[in-house]
């Protein structure tokens, strides 16, 4: 045989060595993961006492026919925001409610409790009634 006969190129990967390292890294990993300590987090306990206002909140109510009551005198925006800082002016501890009918489109709660927001009343909320 001489020397210099041809060598034929292999054109293919083996792929044996390589399944074998993820099948180690696989079994490393399946192995530490259960031993890692995910971090705690401390949630709350169901039944505590939630800590409740000593002051009753502004109540203010949106009516199905778009008018905005506060006390049961309807009012007009500019009076509403007015009679809202008067109310928060002797008390600035407490919340704004707004208590709007079932049927009141969405878009007149979100544009009261915006209006609130944008005159800087941060405490705002919505009143509910609890189900029975």
């Amino acid at each position: 045989m001489s020397r210099t006969s041809k060598r034929r190129l292999i054109n293919q990967i083996n792929v044996v060595p390589y399944i074998d390292v993820t099948l180690v890294l696989l079994v490393i990993f399946m192995v530490t993961a259960p031993m890692t300590n995910p971090g705690v987090v401390d949630l709350p306990k169901v039944g505590q006492a939630l800590k409740q206002p000593t002051l009753p909140p502004v109540v203010l109510t949106v009516k199905l026919d778009h008018k905005i009551e506060l006390d049961n005198k309807p009012m007009q925006r500019d009076e509403l925001l007015l009679a809202v800082r008067n109310a928060l002016s002797k008390s600035p501890e407490r919340s704004v409610v707004i208590a709007a009918d079932k049927n009141v489109k969405y878009d007149d709660v979100i544009g009261v409790m915006d209006l609130l927001k944008q005159n800087k009343i941060d405490k705002v909320g919505l009143l509910l009634a609890p189900a029975s």
